[in-house]
């Protein structure tokens, strides 16, 4: 293919199907929490990461891991202690953070609306070599947290209160769930953007649930799901001249929508099979009784 000829798609693809990996990897604990929209407010805080990385001269993406890392403890300090304004709480620190990576870009002298617009909606043909070194570094952490300890990320999402009488570190875990999460953000920013990447956490899963009910199965055809779509939406975006990033959402929905639309027949089918078969569990009660039917105490 000629677009594997130049360096920068050869990049390019490598750093999707990175993304396709990490992405639904944590997307799919995110969603069993109900944490869907995490990974966007997540991106949200970041974007003051990127501007500080810009103002100071340094790696926008490191400093964007930094900043989005400490977002993601503080919206789990708040989630514990913030019962009755934790959402007041969020939606500020959300705000605030897209305000505050917009003026620190602007205050820059490197940055600039195109800079931007690379970090809000990807921009996957300009990631550098430099680049590419921080996402195998930040996917390789991510991989092992979330594959590593799946048995225990599982169980606390499931069911906290559960997960704390067996013994496990549930507020740990939590924790390391969040600040996961922020990674990942970080990692699938250049590829996806920052304003998109939450789509490629959950609508894989979201796909990947349409057709399985097991953690395991899940788990791998999100995975199989968010490499397709990030693979196929960058080499449509290569021919097509279109952004990176809403490509591969739009391709993740169309598959949302048609594993939806092949397994709502496939659920009515099984649904049916019981009564078609000959009507399901019968009781038969015995007409007489004999002495060994007695019980005593």
């Amino acid at each position: 293919m000629e677009m594997l000829t130049f360096p920068f798609m050869q990049r390019a693809l490598i750093a999707a199907l990175i993304v396709g990996v990490t992405a639904p990897a944590i997307g799919i604990y995110l969603v069993q929490r109900r944490q869907a929209l995490m990974g966007d407010g997540i991106g949200h805080v970041a974007l003051t990461g990127v501007g500080l990385g810009f103002l100071l001269n340094t790696s926008p993406v490191w400093v964007a891991t930094a900043v989005a890392v400490l977002g993601s403890v503080a919206m789990e300090l708040i989630r514990w202690y913030g019962k009755t304004r934790g959402d007041l709480a969020l939606a500020m620190l959300f705000y605030g953070g897209m305000a505050g990576g917009v003026m620190l870009m602007n205050l820059s002298d490197a940055g600039s609306s195109a800079n931007l617009g690379t970090y809000l909606f990807g921009s996957i043909t300009t990631v550098s070599p430099q680049d590419m070194t921080t996402i195998y570094v930040l996917a390789a952490l991510v991989l092992a947290i979330t594959v590593g300890l799946r048995r225990q990320l599982f169980a606390v999402c499931q069911d906290e209160e559960f997960a704390r009488v067996t013994g496990l570190p549930v507020r740990l875990l939590n924790l390391l769930v969040a600040v996961t999460a922020a990674v990942t953000v970080t990692v699938a920013m250049r590829v996806v953007g920052l304003l998109l990447v939450s789509a490629l956490m959950v609508i894989p899963v979201a796909a990947a649930q349409q057709i399985s009910r097991s953690f395991a199965v899940t788990f791998v055809t999100a995975v199989a799901i968010g490499v397709v779509v990030t693979l196929t939406g960058t080499t449509a975006s290569y021919y097509v001249d279109v952004p990176s990033g809403a490509t591969i959402v739009l391709f993740a929905i169309a598959l949302f929508v048609v594993f939806t639309a092949v397994a709502t027949p496939l659920a009515r089918r099984r649904a049916g099979a019981p009564a078609a078969a000959g009507g399901g569990c019968t009781l038969e009660v015995p007409g007489s009784r004999t002495a060994q039917d007695d019980v005593r105490v």
